[in-house]
């Protein structure tokens, strides 16, 4: 190496900026002994890769050794870390050293994900004395934290650490301590500072408590496989239930295809009762999605999911969503779409649970539940988008195409279909479009043909065919829509504007004259006869923000009349298999709305009306009603708001169904949950969420977290509270995160508030 030795005053400052193969000296007074420099008073040398500080600088240029004393500091400029110390002997041509009473900081590698604890602070650590191999550091007797030092809020204690700088960590016979508290030690602890980390390890041990199921402790293991597949399994036992398991599998066999396989069980010793007789309760869920593209514009996904029983869902599931949730779904299928048409193979399976199976107390087990099945193996779609047809006219003329084919089956207690049903279906439409002094018209003619390969009587199967021959004709009116620009509030913008949109839609459909023969599989079933009409204003208004114009509020209202009252014998008040009051579910009632209002022939539909409102960022409010005018009042209500400024947030909603027992079930039910603060924000942050039903008069769910964040970790506590039919459970979550590493404890990132 060559050397550039300069004697400057410490008011003139050092050269830096050292080229390749070259060392730059530095230092208040220096002298020179064959190759031996001796630097005395903020002495500094200085590498293409690296500076060392220090009071005392001995310097060989010929071997490249360098011994400092006194307030000595390194900087590496490549990954930018430091270290201080009271001696170091370090070599400028192998880039190795030994550090005593040693002190340093390595900038964190910030990978931000969901549900992580992000810092800018470095990882700090400190040793009796440590060496330094090139890019490796081994401490000895020292230890590691991403706190401020001295009073760490964690540490991590060793006899020795083995540390590469954005690879990995070892720290061997190692004490992780929370304050002076130790709380696990690990014979060896590997911790991977790689971009995308793939080491297989033990995952850190988790425990809990519950009421229903006792206390917890659980332990996994993560298998890196290789680059492209990895495995993880965690076992947790229950005091007074039994074993879970847990089981994730996942791939990314090529650059366009993934999967990724989850298994959750429970071997259930059963809830003990009153009278000392268990009841298991046990069970598993299955879920599977993949999606690879095949080339040549085709693209596969499959998502598969396997549920063994509804009780077990409602037992252990950790979801409230999930808990309430009575359908199961499975698809798969292959696709292409191209510029004019679309092309699906699908296999599907949907489970419809109706009611949980009961006990039985002779066999001492649960009865299966009591569920639609509804199955496609498999079933081709072919969709051809609307292309414009050449014609003689001035008016213009686009045409489409949907159709149907494939085997299907439907399974319920006391009815099951064949195993492969036929069904083919077809729909050619014709559609175009003008305008008449500014009233804009799309009319739409359709043609549906339809294959049934077998059909039913009073609730029996008949193996005959069935035919439907269908056509429908639509009208769609649009009027001229009104507005008016007005000077609006300073809350609100320095203009608005105020715009109704009228609508009105005329639909005609005919030639379904067996409709119930028809075995309901899917919506194609539910077209029936119909002369009707839809009648609809929309109210909406934009203010004009700093030269951007927003909708502030919009409220539409509409309601349809029905010509036909019965739907051309479609729907009547009593059911003809069983002579009860019928639900009656028709395509003309399920496109107005999500809830049922058919109860029998009619000739108006509810109002039905939508407001949204969202004056100021940041707030937002809708509300969905349906009013009965055959009833004479409100039969359907959802509303809901939220309102999210700097740490706070609410975000509130109540939903309100009266439509008739025959209809759909009653519920008065109110969900709120209050925010403050976040996830990465420093300091005190809480949440509360809950979901109260009105009707019953009990808290179905409940949920409570206390969060605390420093600069460098986070403490996390989670009640929950389950009130479900059949399950009455209180839960303890707790979590300690360390800021861009992870988390540790039984508050999976998936349950948390925030």
């Amino acid at each position: 190496m060559s050397a550039v030795a300069t004697a400057q005053t410490p008011q003139s400052g050092c050269p830096s900026g050292a080229q390749a193969r070259e060392v730059i000296i530095c230092a208040v007074t220096q002298s020179k002994t064959g190759s031996l420099h001796s630097l005395r008073g903020s002495a500094s040398l200085e590498t293409a890769e690296a500076k060392i500080w220090a009071d005392e600088i001995d310097y060989n240029e010929e071997t490249g050794e360098a011994e400092a004393r006194g307030k000595v500091h390194l900087k590496v400029f490549e990954r930018g870390e430091e270290l201080w110390c009271d001696r170091a002997e370090y070599n400028v041509e192998t880039r190795t050293g030994r550090f005593y009473n040693v002190r340093g900081e390595s900038p964190p590698r910030i990978d931000p994900r969901p549900g992580l604890l992000v810092t800018s602070s470095p990882f700090r650590f400190q040793a009796r004395w440590a060496e330094k191999i090139r890019e490796k550091y081994i401490l000895h007797d020292g230890l590691l934290t991403n706190c401020r030092l001295p009073r760490a809020w964690w540490t991590l204690r060793a006899p020795r650490f083995d540390i590469i700088p954005h690879r990995r960590a070892l720290a061997y016979r190692s004490v992780f301590r929370l304050g002076f508290v130790p709380l696990l030690y690990a014979p060896v602890f590997y911790k991977s500072m790689e971009e995308q980390p793939r080491k297989s390890g033990f995952l850190t041990p988790n425990i809990g408590n519950s009421s229903r199921r006792g206390r917890m402790v659980g332990l996994g293991y993560y298998w890196a496989i290789n680059r492209s597949l990895d495995a993880s399994y965690r076992a947790q036992w229950f005091t007074q239930r039994g074993v879970a398991h847990t089981a994730d599998f996942r791939g990314k066999p090529t650059q366009r295809s993934d999967f990724n396989a989850y298994l959750y069980g429970v071997n259930d010793q059963g809830q003990k009762l009153s009278s000392g007789e268990r009841r298991k309760e046990g069970g598993f869920i299955v879920n599977i999605d993949a999606q690879s593209e095949l080339g040549r514009g085709f693209f596969a996904r499959a998502g598969i999911n396997y549920l063994s029983s509804m009780r077990f869902r409602r037992a252990f599931t950790e979801s409230f969503t999930e808990a309430i949730a009575s359908e199961v779904h499975s698809v798969g299928f292959v696709e292409k779409h191209a510029r004019d048409y679309g092309l699906t193979f699908a296999l599907e399976r949907m489970e419809n649970i109706q009611d949980v199976g009961a006990w039985d107390a002779a066999q001492k087990m649960y009865l299966p539940d009591n569920k639609i099945v509804i199955r496609r193996l498999p079933e081709a779609q072919i969709t051809v988008r609307p292309k414009r047809v050449k014609n003689r006219w001035k008016l213009p003329l686009w045409v489409s195409l949907e159709s149907t084919a494939g085997l299907l089956q439907r399974n319920q207690p006391l009815f099951q279909t064949e195993q492969f049903m036929q069904r083919a279906d077809i729909q050619p439409r014709l559609m175009s479009a003008a305008e008449v002094k500014g009233f804009r018209l799309y009319p739409s003619f359709a043609i549906r043909e339809t294959f049934f390969g077998s059909h039913q009587e009073r609730g029996v199967l008949r193996g005959g065919s069935l035919r439907r021959s269908a056509r429908e004709f639509t009208l769609e009116i649009l009027p001229p829509s009104l507005a008016r620009t007005y000077d609006g509030p300073r809350w609100i913008g320095q203009k608005v504007k105020h715009v109704i949109e009228p609508r009105v839609v005329f639909r005609h459909a005919a030639g379904i004259e067996d409709f119930d023969k028809l075995i309901l599989l899917d919506e194609t079933e539910l077209m029936t006869n119909t002369t009707e009409a839809e009648i609809s204003l929309t109210n909406r208004v934009f203010a004009k923000r700093g030269g951007q114009a927003e909708e502030v509020l919009s409220w539409q209202v509409f309601q349809r009349r029905y010509f036909d009252p019965d739907f051309g014998g479609a729907v009547s008040s009593l059911d003809p298999a069983t002579g009860l009051p019928r639900r009656n579910v028709i395509l003309s009632s399920l496109q107005l709305t999500g809830l049922s209002f058919l109860d029998g022939p009619r000739r108006y539909s509810p109002v039905v009306s939508v407001v949204r409102v969202s004056p100021l960022l940041g707030v937002g409010l809708e509300w969905r009603s349906d009013y009965d005018p055959q009833k004479k009042r409100p039969v359907n209500s959802i509303l809901s708001a939220d309102w999210r400024r700097g740490i706070y947030g609410v975000s509130l909603a109540h939903n309100y169904v009266r439509s008739g027992r025959q209809l759909s079930a009653t519920a008065n039910q109110l969900r709120g949950m209050f925010a403050l603060g976040g996830d990465n924000r420093r300091g005190w942050n809480g949440a509360f969420s809950a979901v109260y039903d009105y009707r019953v008069g009990i808290m179905l769910y409940a949920t409570t977290q206390v969060t605390y964040n420093t600069d460098c970790c986070g403490f996390s506590v989670q009640y929950r509270r389950f009130g479900l039919l059949g399950r009455s459970e209180n839960q303890f979550r707790i979590a300690f995160s360390v800021a861009n590493i992870g988390s540790f404890g039984t508050l999976k990132r998936q349950e948390r508030l925030f």
